[in-house]
């Protein structure tokens, strides 16, 4: 949901950092990395392969990308 992702957003210190810079859609990130600030949320959302995954949430903690040195520490 639009909520959520924006949850894990705040969580993760924006939306720039969800998003997999390295990703192969380059056409994607191009056009992301250019359109306005108010629609990049959006395009993201309707373009999910250009987020970084695994995206794992432990209440208002969340990471993106395999980090399990991380999670071991939640409870």
């Amino acid at each position: 949901s639009k909520g959520e992702f924006t949850s894990v957003a705040q969580a993760n210190s924006g939306l720039e950092n969800m998003i997999n810079w390295e990703c192969k859609d380059k056409d994607m990130l191009a056009l992301i990395k250019y359109i306005a600030n108010e629609d990049k949320l959006e395009k993201v959302l309707e373009n999910p392969q250009v987020i970084k995954t695994p995206v794992v949430r432990n209440g208002k903690q969340s990471t993106l990308g395999y980090q399990p040195d991380i999670w071991k520490d939640w409870k």
